[in-house]
């Protein structure tokens, strides 16, 4: 078997230990926060004075007291440090030491100037020594410097080292060693002309260095000073004096003075709110320990992690707020949450994600029969809803979690004690979560695809439309590689769709992975109808860059098109570090007959082998998924198919084998979740689609056709 991924693969790495560490602290402080809220009731809190942190009353103070508000004092602190700028390490002495060492810098790189002047020389001989005396400068500025007078450039001379002097003196910031550099050029003596302005500029310009750096310690040290420079800030309240006036928002502030006056007194229930916490901690963990393990994908993408982490938070906010009742868990639709997931990610990681909520749900509720009645609806769901490419996949999964939510309630009600009027309202409630489900995943998986950078459906199949702008140009500018590219996408969805991989998004990768190849059409073999191959008059070098180009062009042009990130990242993928070995062949073939060299000596082997290959390789990245993996695959088999003079099986099962075999052993499926299997069921899949493709006629016999034409002539006269 093929590594199945590099990631998938790898130890578990440091990196991956700070990441599971951070994200896992996060993610189970806020589940464990959600669910153990009830472990902190307070008298205050539950007599209603306060309602979603919302003062219903004037809160009033019970007696006279002062206190030392640590809040507010933080607070003046914080703004005392954000007002302290940031300190840096000037001094006048290192201003002086960098302007000394920056005019022998000067002098050095001028000295050849010097010598031109002083050497006794032809105008001639003395301007080609100027030009080439200092090799930095642009053509402007080489023609001004052979064009000088002695007695100008010693005026020009003095000018630069008066202007380095004092500009390297004063304080120069390394942030701002841009903005400095160029208000030196501009500090030139106007009275010069432009052109040795100019010169002068160039040549400086690069010779200021900062000689004043960020200092953190200093600036650290400037900030607690400020910071300790702020009184505490003392508050005092007489009996019946308002704390809190009604319709306030309780921010931290004001939830320490209630706490002072010993209005909130929580009353935690300490063993509760552990039991919580520790649930919280052990689901996250495990949920962050799959992904790793089994979606790394998933688990290296910011974004799809805080989808997940925010959709078991809702479900587990959701079914906290209607938990303690005994009907209202069952209307909530957490089956939406699955099919939003098996749509935006995959249905592994939606299973994983339903199998936690279910958990937390019947943990909340306090029943098994509502954990079954929460994973089989949503696992259900899971199954019909599939992709979600279209909407009857919606309508399918709600009819299926609806008949899963009915069975379950009626299950448990014959297992136990409900009477018909608690079982009638059970199954009108599962069977309108099934349809608010179905509803918010249709009506928000779009808005949350786009909202978390996840490629969705409906916008590859918009993509897929022939009139989309880019395909248009395609066909009209570059209709060799539109072919190319929807040959390419017949083999890529057929492939996916044998190994299991997104058919959909192989496709329409395909169709958009060459539109760099409108930067420059008659460069590809397949748009030179004329039959000039531009190739043949440049060095395989030159080739090479201008067929690399085309990645890059395509990338500029899909972030232009505001092409999905999904589909862009196929562009530099589907030629991964690929050799192009054509052009590296025909380099070593002219490096040998450059060389002098007879082909088979040693002195031809050498000079071949000075001809680095990876100058010849694309810079990648390798494929990182299995639909990238195909459409390199897919690109390489359609194009070397086509070239063959013969067409028949035999001959396109060994260029497939060759293909595949070719990129397996140059290692470009190293990175991506593919495995020998795989390989063998897309060669099985290519071969059987190009055979389809190319597939011979029947020969009619030179008579029948006459025959024929001469029916379809008389026809054609009839009016028939």
């Amino acid at each position: 078997m093929l590594a199945r991924s590099g990631r998938l693969r790898a130890a578990f790495t440091q990196r991956d230990a700070v990441r599971l560490a951070v994200v896992t602290i996060i993610f189970a402080l806020s589940l464990g926060a959600v669910l153990a809220v009830d472990a902190l009731p307070g008298p205050l809190l539950g007599s209603g004075a306060v309602v979603d942190n919302v003062a219903t009353v004037d809160i009033r103070a019970p007696y006279t007291g002062r206190y030392e508000s640590a809040e507010e004092t933080q607070r003046r602190q914080d703004q005392a440090r954000a007002q302290v700028a940031p300190q840096y390490d000037y001094t006048p002495e290192r201003g002086r030491q960098t302007a000394e060492a920056q005019l022998a810098e000067l002098q050095s790189t001028i000295a050849s100037v010097d010598a031109a002047f002083a050497a006794v020389l032809t105008p001639e001989a003395r301007a080609v020594a100027l030009r080439n005396a200092v090799p930095r400068l642009s053509m402007a500025s080489r023609t001004t410097l052979a064009s000088l007078e002695r007695n100008e450039w010693l005026v020009l001379r003095a000018e630069m080292e008066r202007a380095l002097d004092a500009r390297q003196r004063v304080e120069v910031r390394d942030t701002l060693l841009a903005d400095a550099r160029l208000a030196l050029g501009m500090s030139i003596d106007d009275s010069l002309p432009s052109d040795q302005r100019a010169l002068a500029a160039e040549i400086v310009a690069p010779l200021l260095v900062a000689n004043s750096t960020y200092d953190p310690a200093a600036t650290e040290t400037a900030r607690d000073s400020a910071a300790a420079q702020v009184e505490p800030v003392v508050y005092e309240f007489r009996v019946g004096e308002i704390l809190v006036q009604r319709g306030q928002r309780l921010d931290p502030l004001l939830r320490e003075r209630l706490d002072v006056f010993g209005l909130l007194d929580p009353r935690p229930d300490p063993s509760r709110a552990a039991g919580w916490g520790l649930l919280a901690l052990l689901l996250a963990s495990l949920l962050l320990l799959w992904l790793w393990r089994f979606r790394p994908t998933i688990w290296h993408r910011n974004s799809a992690l805080l989808l997940v982490s925010l959709a078991v938070l809702a479900a587990a906010i959701a079914l906290k707020v209607t938990g303690d009742r005994s009907l209202l868990p069952y209307f909530v639709p957490t089956a939406a949450i699955a099919l939003l997931l098996a749509v935006l990610l995959d249905s592994g990681a939606a299973l994983i994600v339903l199998a936690i909520m279910s958990l937390v749900a019947g943990a909340i509720v306090g029943t098994v029969e509502f954990a079954a009645y929460t994973f089989l609806g949503g696992l259900a769901g899971i199954i019909l809803v599939r992709r979600g490419e279209r909407l009857s996949n919606f309508l399918q999964a709600a009819l299926a979690i609806a008949v899963v939510n009915v069975i379950v309630v009626s299950m448990f009600t014959l297992l136990g004690e409900r009477d018909l009027t608690g079982l009638l309202q059970l199954l009108l409630a599962g069977m309108t979560a099934a349809g608010m489900s179905a509803l918010l995943a249709v009506g928000s998986f779009a808005v949350l695809g786009n909202l978390f950078g996840i490629t969705t459906s409906f916008q590859l199949l918009e993509l897929a439309n022939p009139s989309q702008p880019l395909l248009r140009r395609l066909l009209l500018e570059t209709p060799g590689t539109y072919h190319h590219s929807l040959m390419v996408g017949n083999l890529a969805e057929r492939a996916a769709e044998a190994i299991g991989a997104d058919p959909l998004l192989a496709r329409v990768a395909a169709y958009y992975h060459d539109i760099g190849k409108l930067a420059n059409p008659m460069a590809f073999i397949e748009n030179q109808a004329t039959g000039e191959n531009v190739h043949d008059t440049l060095t395989p070098e030159q080739s090479v860059t201008l067929l690399k180009s085309h990645v890059g062009d395509g990338i500029d042009l899909a972030y232009q098109y505001r092409l999905p990130k999904a589909v862009i990242a196929f562009i530099p993928q589907h030629h991964g570090t690929a050799l192009m070995s054509y052009f590296h062949a025909r380099a070593r073939d002219r490096a040998i007959e450059e060389a002098g060299a007879r082909p088979g000596t040693p002195q031809a082997v050498a000079a071949a082998a000075a001809v680095e290959a990876s100058r010849f390789r694309h810079a990648g990245p390798k494929p990182q998924s299995r639909e990238a993996a195909i459409l390199m695959l897919a690109d390489g088999v359609e194009a070397s198919v086509r070239s063959l003079t013969s067409q028949e099986e035999p001959a396109i099962r060994a260029m497939v084998e060759r293909i595949i075999r070719e990129r397996l052993e140059d290692g470009q499926f190293d990175e991506c979740d593919l495995t020998l299997r795989d390989l063998e069921q897309i060669r099985e899949a290519f071969i059987a689609q190009l055979l389809g493709m190319y597939h011979r006629r029947i020969e009619y016999p030179q008579n029948k056709i006459v025959e024929l034409e001469t029916r379809r002539a008389a026809n054609t006269g009839t009016g028939a």
